[in-house]
């Protein structure tokens, strides 16, 4: 079976991306990129689905390529995998509502989804209250609690999506840049720390109301993401602490909920805008039922890792990151994941293969790269997670992360994005790079998105680990003005986690090949010199990283990329 997968890659090789000149001498080679993403995303590889048939298929692919471009195994132990136990959680839930609210019928997954990271056969909650907490926030920093210190222990809480976007009183066309950063979305406006937070409060549940805009993804993306199976890390006590029911509601139904019980949606919006909110206590309750089909397994990380020259430096680690999973099969569906992430699996593949290329060629980094393809990222960066907690080399010897998430199919570009700029000393070698290919540094278009949240490089980051997640621009060269936003919303409205995300006709990967170039130099520059990445002073991750320096005995900064 492995053989049969290295015989169509080979075959494959000779076939050049859409628009984009065969030249086997390239530094990053267009047709292997289109070769790697067309085996990824084909129908034999079932949508890459954690622990399927899928994910044996990719896993051996993804082995077999780092071992025939001659990167060692990236797991001490010898091998090219590094285990990750999960608990696999299939959920059937239902909702009932009582009190003012009793005439409100949902049906799951249309109108609502429901689930659990609890690994327990049936959870229920009964007649629970249900309590509006604005957006679940509670930010001392900013001088913000939503919750008022109102108990919520064993009750239903209902939230927004995103985190208050607070205008400025100078100028209320524009957002307040000193609470919550503005348009910038920060972690307190994922809904990863909404429930999280929900289960410090106690709560017995907690409902996230979506909207598309806040949320930057249409409902569709939320049903297809968690009424599929969820997986979730193996732990001693099953997760005995995470809130028991983790639910999303639909905008349209949490207007007709709130108005039931005699509130109107958009006065309660405007009310959690303010500091001064204290929750809100609707007259109904809430039951779930969640009947839930539990299994162990374990899935998988695959690595590869080429050892650096220098004697002195070589346990200094660069760590390249690709989360290799999609959705998988749903029925006779397949979610084939294309742009996300078989072309970053792709664009991982043919970095291990430049720099080992370059090491055969006599040109082998001073410090060692690893190149970790990630599992489960879909299902909440759990891979990277897993390894930052796990690490198969230390932290504190851990240089910096370069994630790809997706690469640019449209063409070349004028600008870059760093996602989340403003985290590190990283940005400033990222920024010279792209100067050196004539480019320039773009803003985010929509920072509110929280797209540093979203991706692998999120969990070296709060490991304390400086961490850079770059985009193309928006500035497509040759194209009219708006061509590159609008690309990206029709990937977001008609591709993104549906079935359709397949390889498309007009696919052009001139711009994917220069933005892998741009990364590939970025991380021969930190692994051929000596500079230490810091985050910057006003950093959250900044601490983090100061306590894992300090076990190392390394300093801060080098060579003028200091911490600012």
């Amino acid at each position: 079976m492995h053989r049969q997968y290295f015989h169509i890659a080979s075959l494959l090789a000779a076939i050049a991306a859409p628009g984009v000149a065969h030249a086997q001498d390239a530094l990053i080679r267009s047709d292997q990129l289109i070769a790697h993403t067309r085996i990824l995303s084909s129908a034999e590889f079932e949508g890459r689905g954690v622990a399927s048939a899928g994910e044996q298929k990719t896993v051996a692919y993804l082995t077999e390529q780092y071992k025939a471009m001659g990167l060692a195994p990236g797991n001490p132990d010898g091998s090219y995998v590094q285990k990750v136990p999960m608990v696999g959680i299939q959920t059937q839930p239902s909702l009932r509502f009582s009190g003012c609210a009793k005439d409100i019928k949902l049906d799951a997954p249309i109108d609502y989804v429901a689930f659990t990271t609890q690994e327990k056969p049936r959870i229920r909650t009964q007649e629970s209250d249900l309590v509006f907490v604005g957006y679940g926030v509670v930010a001392p920093e900013y001088g913000w609690d939503d919750y008022k210190n109102v108990d919520v222990r064993g009750k239903t809480i209902v939230m927004l999506i995103n985190d208050p976007q607070l205008p400025d009183p100078h100028d209320p066309a524009r957002l307040d840049d000193s609470k919550f950063k503005g348009r910038a979305m920060t972690y307190y406006g994922r809904w990863m720390y909404k429930y999280e937070m929900a289960a410090r409060k106690g709560a017995a549940a907690a409902i996230i109301i979506h909207e598309t805009i806040p949320a930057a993804y249409p409902w569709l993306v939320v049903l297809n993401s968690n009424s599929r199976e969820n997986f979730t890390i193996a732990a001693k006590d099953g997760h005995a602490s995470d809130v028991p029911v983790r639910s999303w509601l639909r905008g349209d139904h949490a207007e007709k909920l709130l108005k039931a019980c005699g509130q109107d949606f958009d006065q309660l919006k405007q009310a959690a805008l303010s500091p001064g909110f204290k929750p809100v206590k609707l007259k109904a309750k809430a039951s779930f039922t969640l009947n839930n089909t539990l299994r162990r397994m374990d899935s998988h990380n695959v690595v590869a890792r080429l050892e650096g020259s220098d004697p002195a430096r070589r346990d200094e680690l660069i760590v390249y990151t690709s989360h290799w999973d999609h959705l998988g099969k749903r029925g006779n569906d397949i979610y084939y994941g294309a742009t996300d992430n078989a072309t970053g699996s792709a664009a991982l593949l043919e970095l291990g293969r430049a720099f080992s290329d370059a090491a055969k060629a006599g040109h082998r980094p001073a410090r060692s790269l690893l190149f970790l393809a990630t599992t489960a990222e879909e299902s909440g960066l759990l891979g990277a997670a897993y390894y930052a907690a796990n690490p198969l080399y230390p932290l504190a010897r851990t240089v910096a992360n370069i994630n790809i998430d997706g690469i640019n199919t449209w063409g070349r570009t004028r600008d870059m994005v760093i996602v989340g700029a403003g985290q590190s000393s990283l940005e400033n070698i990222a920024r010279d790079a792209v100067a050196q290919q004539g480019r320039v540094v773009a803003p985010e278009a929509k920072p509110e998105n929280g797209g540093y949240f979203r991706s692998d490089h999120f969990e070296f980051a709060k490991a304390g680990i400086p961490a850079l997640y770059m985009w193309s621009g928006v500035d497509y060269i040759g194209k009219p003005t708006g061509y590159g936003i609008g690309k990206m919303s029709e990937y977001i409205s008609n591709d993104y986690h549906k079935p359709s995300d397949v390889m498309k006709p007009d696919w052009d990967l001139s711009g994917g090949v220069e933005d892998t170039e741009l990364l590939y130099r970025i991380g021969r520059r930190l692994a051929d010199g000596v500079e230490q990445p810091a985050f910057n002073a006003d950093s959250e991750f900044r601490a983090k990283q100061h306590a894992l320096q300090g076990k190392a005995g390394q300093r801060y900064g080098n060579t003028g990329y200091g911490a600012n």
